[in-house]
């Protein structure tokens, strides 16, 4: 125990000194958060902390005898290529390639080739729908850190209680990660952001693991783990999609924006919201819903209900504020 104990510190301290590295690297070379109409913050904050996470990946690679390869290939190449775009903006066609790819190779090292060709179709529509929601959630201090660490969390206890199913050091190791991350990042005015190569990173994980459990278990219900940032992501492009709007640009209309940027609501105040709404959603799951069942259908439309009345009240505050 106590061995265990030191290693980890000896990991986590190490990974902190690479990100304080990391951040003398980019106020020198200024990659850097500049303020724009569709930003939340109004000074320039470092972009691309989450690189820590690809770093964890492989410190965790190394030593666990370089365990799930195609995993890590596909991690990389997406943590490659979201730091290309946080540094200068890429094709959407480039990005949804590389994406493409690393979602094939998650389902080759699972072996998810064996479902049926339209759940594999699905499956990786799916995920790739993921992987640019969670990228997109990346707006307000903490919260894709808090939404990751109450996933990482939820995946821990389902692993260690109630079915083993994938790497336990995997997951301390991104929760201790996050944790880190979040010491720069959770506060009112933030040390750094994730930028694309964090949150993609950290999605494609959550990705995996899902994926992991829902084939071991071969239950959909698990997918309700992501129900807080679908919901939001998906009706966000909805409304995009009708104003004909790019769907592909960055912009402030996701719900947890208006409540920031038009209402003044605290960034960390709504970022713990989001996460407490999600660790309900997954404590349910967990104790009730592991199934996909009618009762899932109904939790997903009632919370999608739920979340309509409260963006239609946002809305017409933040209207009535301007």
């Amino acid at each position: 125990m106590k061995n265990d104990l030191l290693r980890y510190l000896l990991i986590f301290a190490s990974l902190t000194v690479a990100l304080i590295v990391y951040f003398r690297i980019a106020e020198k070379f200024a990659i850097l958060d500049k303020p724009n109409q569709r930003s939340s913050h109004n000074r320039p904050i470092i972009r691309g902390g989450g690189i820590v996470f690809i770093l964890a990946l492989w410190t965790w690679f190394a030593l666990n005898g370089y365990k799930w390869p195609y995993f890590l290939l596909g991690a990389t190449a997406i943590a490659v290529i979201s730091f290309m775009d946080d540094l200068m903006t890429l094709q959407p066609v480039v990005r949804f390639t590389i994406h493409l790819f690393a979602v094939l190779l998650i389902d080759y090292q699972l072996d998810l080739f064996q479902w049926p060709p339209g759940l594999v179709v699905a499956s990786i529509v799916v995920c790739i729908g993921a992987l640019n929601a969670f990228n997109f959630m990346d707006g307000i201090n903490g919260i894709t850190g808090v939404y990751a660490l109450v996933t990482f969390g939820t995946f821990w206890y389902v692993n260690t209680n109630i079915h083993p199913f994938t790497d336990r050091e995997l997951i301390l190791l991104m929760i201790g990660t996050v944790l880190i991350f979040l010491f720069f990042n959770f506060r009112k005015r933030a040390r750094c952001f994730a930028g694309d190569v964090g949150s993609v990173t950290l999605a494609f994980v959550q990705i995996f693991l899902l994926l992991q459990l829902m084939h071991e278990t071969s239950s959909l219900g698990w997918s309700l783990f992501f129900l807080v940032f679908g919901i939001d992501s998906v009706v966000t492009i909805v409304f995009r999609i009708r104003r004909k709007e790019n769907i592909f640009k960055a912009h402030r209309t996701h719900l947890y924006q208006y409540m920031t940027n038009e209402l003044g609501y605290n960034h960390l105040v709504v970022s713990i919201a989001y996460g407490l709404i999600q660790l309900l959603v997954n404590i349910l799951v967990v104790n009730y819903f592991q199934a996909f069942t009618i009762h899932t259908v109904a939790i997903v439309i009632i919370y999608t209900g739920g979340y309509l009345l409260v963006r239609h009240a946002v809305l017409r505050a933040a209207r009535e504020r301007h």
